[in-house]
């Protein structure tokens, strides 16, 4: 077996004071067992440093893989059976009431199957009886909520979800824009732009996840029912493989 090694400086947690986000990380991640999850084994320490024994994903950042794409997008088949693991992920974690916190490509990994894995827990929370208001995570992926510091809960990672999925297919975050006032600004107006070149029914289904208020969001599983992923995801088949020649 091939592991993975995250080695961080204990001088470098002091000195950004995440010397507790560290160990939250770690003990929440090596609790967690799924298929599309990244593995942690256990972790251990030095006087300098911290170590996290990982799964090795031999092909790195679905970011990287994104960018790597004839057009820097999937199609649409390709991400409806991203999306679709990713959601078996999800319903994992929000069964043991642990909320992700900064679902993106950047911390989803590919493994040499071709299987997604969900990695970096550096901000997500057990939250099992309580709404969080920690302004966290990644700016193109925060849902209203949070970037106007109200309460929220698990819902934030099904808006990020509905993110990641505009961006498998465009190319880019749903509400990208040349300032952080203006990615603000259209987060809390849920202020999304389809190219033309996207069907009816995906961009149904973002329309569905990315609503303001988190009550009205798709849940993940009728994320699941909905015709898009219907339409392109079989569970019985293998999924495709996200470095595939296309």
């Amino acid at each position: 077996m091939i592991l993975a090694l995250k080695v961080m400086f204990k001088s470098s947690l002091a000195r950004d004071g995440i010397e507790h986000q560290v160990r939250r990380e770690a003990e929440i991640h090596s609790h967690l067992k799924h298929p599309n999850i990244l593995r942690m084994y256990g972790y251990f320490h030095c006087d300098k440093r911290v170590y996290l024994i990982l799964e090795y994903a031999k092909y790195g950042e679905l970011y990287r893989v994104l960018q790597s794409q004839p057009k820097k997008r999937f199609t649409e088949h390709q991400a409806a059976n991203f999306i679709a693991q990713l959601i078996s992920a999800l319903q994992y974690l929000h069964s043991k009431k642990v909320i992700h916190r900064d679902i993106k490509p950047e911390n989803i990994l590919v493994a040499f199957s071709g299987l997604l894995k969900i990695a970096d827990f550096g901000w997500s929370v057990h939250s099992p009886n309580q709404r969080r208001t920690t302004l966290c995570g990644t700016l193109d992926y925060l849902p209203p909520e949070m970037v106007e510091g109200r309460r929220y809960d698990e819902k934030v990672d099904i808006w990020a979800l509905g993110v990641l999925c505009y961006e498998f297919v465009c190319g880019k975050p749903s509400f990208e824009a040349i300032s952080k006032t203006e990615t603000v600004r259209r987060i809390a107006y849920v202020d999304i732009r389809f190219p033309s070149f996207l069907s009816d029914d995906v961009q149904n289904l973002i329309c569905k996840v990315l609503r303001y208020d988190p009550r009205e969001r798709l849940s993940l599983e009728a994320i699941l029912e909905h015709p898009w992923i219907k339409k392109h995801y079989d569970p019985s088949a293998s999924p495709p493989h996200p470095c595939a020649e296309q």
